[in-house]
């Protein structure tokens, strides 16, 4: 458990709102409360979240994760009601573009599908032979990724898929556990909007994707915005986890839109920022927050997306690998019985030589490979650059590649914004490595502010005290997070070595 999350979910006085905060890699129940001026959190129960490969499909483990959730629900009413604390609601985020199926009789249809499923492979080349990528773009302002929801609908569409057959109902990740929460069928608009069939500046459909890809109207109702109330928890439930008559309020559901509400910044949604956030975990999601979207040529010449944000704003952002490529040496060096730690990971890689081997995290051979060392050791042949030999070089080049990534993503965010951006606020788990955060520092020759941590479970229970009344605005909801949580500040050094690494790592 973090040190942020230290306190126990009896001690949580007044009224307690519990965040179901679902990642690619792992879950928690955390429950929050404001008490004395300041946000409180409590951590209930933590869960892995690991898709399932079954013959040729990758697919998430929807009926396990429900249990999960569950678990911890029962859990956090028992101890909430334990203390001095009421539960007074309950919000799901997850990560965005996938979703499930429901039909007639209100019944979940099909598996659940993982974003790195290897059937979506190829199905943006063929949406782009229905639709050129200029109209998609002026349609939905959003980065073109293999992985988004229409070219998986594309991929399910094409296989027949009995799910898509059958469907009167299409749910993102969050509004599938919404409704099993309350059996209210509600698609958020935060994670609508990394469908690449919203219109960012509508905040509706696209008719003409919709009709262009044949897709079912009835699939996409009016999108539900953060901090609506959508229903209660039903018998069923309350049943199962004692949480009796307790709304159900959505959070931002995407859980960068929540990560980047818990950024401890001065303002909201400026028109020039001068600061930008890197929500950090299996992925890295840079970008700004700003009042509207720009659907602009050059924004879609350097590929970035607009998604949508809480009360109206726009979180302007590319996404980027994150640090999957860390994660995944780790998961390789375990199948050939090693284990190292996180920590032991970060001290070699600190002790490596510099800029031994440049690793594109975006590089599409790194999406879903069977063995990450095995793929970057055959990256290497590809680029010309020398194998690495020594575990080091490859925790070190992971992370390198990554600031570097930072660094022209920053380049591009002054770029669309006609301003200088001086503070990157990274949140999340990546905050807490240190060596990434002094390495941003250098690469963007800027200030980074790390944390807080649990940045999209604080979102989270922020977007539920203003669905509930409890907070007014999202600049007192900033407030009390500043007050609340400990940041670490870095500043920049030796900058100037990363100059000529950078020339490099644009050729890529």
């Amino acid at each position: 458990m973090n040190d942020s999350l230290a306190a126990e979910a009896t001690g949580l006085r007044g009224p307690v709102h519990l965040a179901v905060d679902l990642g690619a890699s792992s879950g928690r129940v955390i429950a929050g409360a404001s008490d004395g001026g300041q946000m409180r959190l409590a951590e209930v129960w933590r869960f892995e979240n690991k898709p399932v490969r079954m013959q040729k499909d990758l697919l998430w483990n929807h009926l396990g994760l429900w249990q999960d959730i569950s678990h911890g629900l029962r859990l956090a009413a028992d101890q909430v009601g334990a203390g001095a604390g009421e539960v007074v609601s309950v919000g799901v985020d997850t990560w965005g573009v996938d979703f499930g199926f429901l039909d007639d009789k209100d019944q979940l249809i099909s598996p659940v599908r993982c974003y790195r499923d290897p059937r979506n492979l190829g199905r943006m080349q063929d949406a782009l032979q229905r639709v050129s990528r200029e109209e998609i773009f002026a349609e939905t302002g959003l980065q073109f990724m293999e992985i988004n929801t229409l070219y998986q609908l594309l991929a399910a569409q094409q296989a027949g898929d009995v799910g898509y057959q059958n469907a009167t109902s299409l749910l993102m990740m969050a509004d599938l556990f919404h409704w099993m929460l309350s059996g209210e069928r509600t698609i958020e608009a935060s994670n609508a909007s990394t469908s690449q069939l919203l219109s960012p500046v509508t905040g509706t459909w696209s008719t003409k994707l919709l009709e262009a890809f044949n897709f079912p109207a009835k699939w996409f109702p009016t999108p539900t915005q953060a901090g609506t109330p959508i229903g209660v928890v039903q018998s069923s439930v309350a049943a199962m986890t004692g949480l009796h008559d307790v709304p159900v309020i959505a959070p931002a559901t995407h859980d960068t839109a929540s990560a980047v509400l818990s950024v401890p910044a001065e303002g909201f949604a400026p028109a020039r920022p001068d600061w930008c956030y890197i929500s950090s975990g299996t992925w890295s999601l840079m970008g700004v927050e700003l009042p509207s979207p720009k659907v602009t040529n050059l924004c879609a010449e350097l590929n970035f997306t607009n998604e949508g944000g809480v009360h109206g704003s726009t979180r302007l952002l590319k996404n980027i690998g994150g640090l999957w490529i860390f994660q995944q040496i780790r998961a390789a060096l375990q199948r050939r019985g090693s284990a190292p730690s996180w920590a032991e990971m970060v001290e070699a890689a600190e002790a490596a030589p510099a800029f031994s081997m440049l690793i594109n995290p975006d590089d599409p051979s790194l999406l879903a490979p069977t063995d990450m060392i095995d793929e970057i050791c055959s990256l290497a042949g590809r680029t010309g650059q020398k194998v690495p030999m020594d575990n080091g070089v490859l925790f070190r080049s992971a992370l390198e590649g990554l600031a570097l990534r930072y660094r022209l993503t920053l380049e591009s965010l002054e770029r669309l914004t006609e301003s200088s951006i001086n503070t990157i606020h990274i949140v999340g788990g990546g905050s807490l490595n240190a060596l990434l955060c002094q390495m941003t520092a250098d690469a963007c020759n800027r200030t980074v502010v790390a944390g807080p941590v649990e940045a999209t479970a604080i979102g989270n229970v922020a977007m539920q005290m203003i669905g509930s009344g409890r907070l007014h605005s999202i600049d007192e909801a900033r407030q009390l997070i500043r007050n609340s949580f400990p940041t670490q500040t870095y500043t920049p050094g030796n900058s100037g070595v990363w100059d000529e690494p950078a020339a490099r790592f644009a050729e890529l």
